[in-house]
């Protein structure tokens, strides 16, 4: 049987990607400086749970990685890229330094979702904790539902995904 598995988080919160594309693999002077500073970054932010983060997972592409965070709001997210006392802001200086001297050599990108309470669901089966229910907290499923519909609503989301359309 399988264990299914989701999260408790009440409140907002906010999902950060951020992520690294090496355009020009002969120019790792320009691209390895930037993946080697978000490994001192993502360490100082689980040092500092204060700063609102609440967890991370890494993925890797051909060209690159995309970091998947979890944060208590937007807020925190822009206090701490812009705290000159933390870790971002040196390294965001540093890139646009090293950026100069080799154009286009890696591309960056990061996209923010602020998702209100009760917006955001789960699921996980036979996985241990994972993404959001490893940011927040893993429960059974069965508390707050077994579909996605069930548990969006047990969250409090004012929306929940439409019906799954059924074959002709």
């Amino acid at each position: 049987m399988t264990t299914l598995m989701t999260h408790h988080h009440d409140g907002a919160l906010a999902v950060f990607l951020i992520g690294a594309r090496i355009n020009k693999f002969w120019r790792p002077d320009a691209w390895v400086p930037t993946y080697a500073a978000m490994g001192p970054m993502l360490a100082e932010l689980h040092r500092t749970p204060e700063t609102g983060f609440l967890g991370a997972r890494t993925t890797f592409g051909l060209r690159g990685p995309t970091v998947i965070q979890y944060w208590r709001s937007v807020e925190d997210i822009y206090r701490y890229a812009n705290d000159d006392d933390l870790a971002h802001r040196p390294a965001w200086i540093e890139f646009h330094r090293r950026a100069r001297k080799a154009p286009g050599a890696v591309g960056i990108w990061h996209e923010t979702y602020a998702v209100g309470a009760g917006g955001h669901e789960s699921l996980y089966g036979d996985m241990p904790p994972f993404g959001l229910a490893r940011a927040t907290t893993p429960v059974p499923a069965q508390h707050k539902g077994r579909t996605a519909r069930e548990r969006l609503r047990a969250s409090g989301s004012p929306r929940t995904p439409p019906p799954t359309p059924q074959p002709r």
